[in-house]
């Protein structure tokens, strides 16, 4: 006779993954707080322009510091800003509609950089980096013209690294994404909420 091992029952597995999902929430707020915390990345006032590409990492930036922001010492306002380069398919309702589901703050700007692109480098070739400067000029546009003090990026713990191992591979040089970083010009401050995120 075989022994019959008793299934989970659909409530033990509700609660389980519950229980996972807060761990996790809780590990990213503490990463969070802790790079904010430790290269003061936010302070009392700031008008913090949370910058979302529809990506994972973006949305969880957005959902933390929006957690973050209820218990913090300080005050500060944040914005979510999409910025739609009208990549073919890309679907523009989906942000907009979750956005307002939440009640956030929001603004999309709509800049044509796909077509820029698609123009200026040959077919075949990488568009990152053209794409990347654009991006940039649009976002750093907005941020100035609407009084913005921080500009927070998404990108995790892994992209600072591989940015680091690309510059020393391919460029020759030791240099990557600071998780705080004062643009050229002096007029902007980049910070990297997720600086000690894996991804």
């Amino acid at each position: 006779m075989h022994a019959v091992l008793p299934l989970a029952s659909p409530t033990s597995l509700v609660l389980k993954r519950k229980r996972e999902t807060d761990k996790l929430a809780k590990r990213l707020r503490h990463q969070v707080g802790r790079a904010i915390a430790d290269f003061g990345m936010i302070e009392g006032g700031d008008k913090v322009m949370v910058c979302l590409s529809g990506g994972k990492d973006s949305y969880t930036m957005l959902d933390v510091l929006l957690q973050l922001r209820k218990k913090a010492p300080v005050e500060f306002a944040i914005t979510a800003v999409n910025l739609d380069q009208k990549q073919p398919g890309f679907p523009e309702h989906a942000l907009p509609d979750y956005l307002k589901s939440i009640g956030v703050d929001f603004h999309v700007i709509e800049q044509d950089t796909y077509s820029v692109v698609s123009r200026v480098i040959p077919e075949g070739k990488t568009m990152c980096s053209l794409c990347s400067r654009l991006r940039r000029g649009a976002l750093y546009t907005y941020a100035e013209e609407h009084g913005f003090t921080k500009i927070a990026l998404g990108h995790h713990r892994d992209d600072l690294v591989n940015t680091f191992f690309l510059n020393l591979f391919f460029h020759a040089k030791l240099s990557g994404m600071p998780p705080t970083l004062l643009s050229d010009d002096g007029r902007h401050v980049v910070i990297r909420p997720l600086a000690y995120v894996r991804e």
